[in-house]
């Protein structure tokens, strides 16, 4: 545990330098989609990745090539599913969750907070983050595939399509 050695030492800085640059561009292969903000299934992977490149750096019995076999093989399965989300509305649905409405037109929709487990104190400081004062400057509060809340604002004009993919809004 307290042993020192400076070939491992530089075997740790030699393969964390490589695995580095090959997974920085693996990322810039795969695109943007990567690093966006995380639905479950890309948490998953990007808890996946960071778990593998710390088994590369710290695990002398894992070759750099099967390091590198491995964060390529987690990439390119991100890659496929994303690419594959996008084309199949199974694979969408499969991966990705929906939208939920949690407030609407001045009503809170508990069962569906509770189910998602959001308490009602959390939907009022999404409102405060937007600088609303009062629940009745607010049309809508979604609970978005990633986890945040949008708040959209009442207006004068107001056309709810942008809620048409929401569960629980019926126009």
């Amino acid at each position: 545990m307290f042993s020192f050695s400076w070939s491992s030492i530089g075997r740790v800085v030699l393969i964390g330098i490589l695995a580095y640059l090959v997974l920085i561009v693996l990322l810039r292969i795969t695109g943007k989609r990567t690093l966006t903000k995380l639905n479950a299934f890309d948490l998953v992977i990007t808890v996946a990745i960071g778990s593998t490149f710390a088994t590369i750096l710290l695990n002398q019995k894992v070759s750099i090539f099967q390091g590198v076999t491995a964060l390529a093989t987690l990439v390119f399965l991100q890659f496929v599913f994303a690419w594959s989300s996008i084309r199949s509305t199974f694979i969408n649905r499969l991966i990705k969750a929906e939208p939920k409405l949690l407030f609407y037109q001045g009503r809170f929709f508990k069962k569906r907070m509770v189910q998602e487990r959001i308490q009602r104190i959390e939907v009022l400081q999404a409102v405060r983050n937007q600088g609303l004062i009062s629940m009745e400057m607010v049309e809508a509060v979604i609970l978005e595939t990633d986890g945040s809340m949008s708040v959209l604002k009442k207006t004068d004009k107001y056309e709810p399509d942008t809620l048409e993919n929401v569960k629980g809004f019926e126009s």
